[in-house]
């Protein structure tokens, strides 16, 4: 189905995950695209994060939302991004006592959540991963997967570029341009020309993540963003075929996955005020080895072979969170007029790589109402380009 053309133009700053699924959701709809991205694409968090296709059983006991937006997306995006996955699912696995106090909940929620779980006993689950903790006690089959952090991503920004949307990285919003209540445009920072330069679009949508908040500053507004990140490690092993999670509330360490010859084993979990400000704390790099070893022994002896950190964009004010764990993971829209009684601006951020489709079509929903288009969401039938199309094209212009 090709969309009716519109004249109007829509102004994406931030060129991660949901950046480039609102690129590739608009452009659907006939609207005119630029994303701007200040360094290359999926270069911030969408990069770093540990390429978890969730199932959403990680939520199902105590933020049932997000378990239900993670496993209706998962089956969605297995969908739309054939051959992307390793469709390889999830073990969540006791292996103390306390952990068996969780299993009920844990069962009760997925069932609620619409999320199929399968309950194993120790037999069963080390016939399917040897190398798991041989004291465990129960586990639990889920629809969990594992994909490279960026090629999932690359895939909407080929198929948003493919169908008109121009797509700007290295290039920096470092201004938005507001007179009497209205953001009518932006100052840009080529980094490859050094050329500075206006847009004036009809419309901008603050896509950008745990930097949202900055990019809000520039207009005079806010957002309740809390930078929250977490350390990841990857291990020069691949000790599970599965995605192992602990069976217990969310925690440090409590999932080992495998991507391609690797193991990674995540995460940890601060807030800062400043998503720039990265470290790398060495004693949580140290709890990863600790604490993945409980599901997985191999991992206390695994040879190192990285070790970063990644913010995630957590819905909240700064005073709600000692260490971002207490924060939903769902995700939210913010028109500023509504909020700020400022026109002109949007706000989507939150939620996960699972659901950075549903999150664009929110956001796309509420820029089709604001700007009186009528033309329904397509993503969620749409096959996506592979993600060497967009580098294919690159090439050929």
């Amino acid at each position: 189905m090709t969309p009716h053309r519109h004249d109007l133009h829509v102004l994406i700053v931030g060129g991660g995950g949901t950046g480039g699924a609102l690129a590739h959701d608009l452009a659907l709809r006939g609207l005119q695209v630029t994303l701007a991205e200040r360094g290359e694409l999926t270069s911030g968090t969408t990069g770093r994060h540990h390429g978890l296709l969730h199932a959403g059983g990680r939520y199902a006991v105590n933020d049932r939302e997000s378990a239900v937006e993670c496993i209706k997306e998962n089956m969605i995006l297995r969908r739309i991004c054939p051959d992307t996955f390793e469709l390889n699912d999830g073990l969540f696995v006791a292996v103390e006592d306390e952990d068996m106090e969780y299993l009920q909940p844990f069962m009760e929620g997925c069932e609620a959540c619409g999320i199929p779980a399968q309950k194993l006993t120790p037999t069963e689950a080390l016939r399917l991963e040897p190398n798991l903790n041989p004291a465990l006690k129960v586990a639990v089959r889920v629809p969990d997967g594992s994909m490279d952090a960026m090629r999932m991503v690359m895939r909407f920004f080929a198929t948003a570029r493919h169908n008109g949307a121009i797509i700007r990285p290295y290039t920096e919003v470092t201004g938005l341009i507001v007179h009497n209540g209205l953001v009518s445009g932006a100052h840009l920072h080529d980094h490859v020309t050094d050329r500075i330069e206006e847009i004036h679009p009809d419309l901008v949508v603050n896509a950008a993540g745990p930097w949202s908040e900055k990019v809000a500053a520039m207009a005079g507004v806010s957002v309740p963003i809390r930078p929250s990140p977490g350390v990841l490690l990857a291990l020069n092993a691949r000790l599970c075929n599965m995605v192992i999670n602990r069976l217990h509330k969310s925690g440090d360490g409590d999932i080992v996955l495998p991507q391609r010859g690797l193991s990674v084993v995540g995460t940890s979990s601060w807030v800062v005020d400043d998503p720039d400000d990265l470290h790398l704390p060495e004693d949580h790099v140290a709890r990863m080895y600790t604490e993945g070893a409980k599901l997985i022994p191999a991992v206390a002896h695994a040879e190192r072979r990285a070790a970063w950190s990644a913010v995630r964009p957590l819905v909240g004010s700064r005073g709600e969170a000692d260490s971002g764990r207490e924060l939903a993971r769902t995700f939210k829209t913010f028109d500023h007029r509504e909020t700020d009684d400022l026109e002109g601006l949007v706000t989507i951020t939150g939620g996960k790589a699972t659901t950075l489709r549903a999150m664009a079509e929110l956001c796309a929903d509420v820029v089709c109402r604001k700007l009186d288009v009528d033309e329904p969401c397509q993503t969620r039938d749409t096959v996506l380009l592979p993600h060497t199309a967009y580098y294919a094209a690159a090439v050929a212009a």
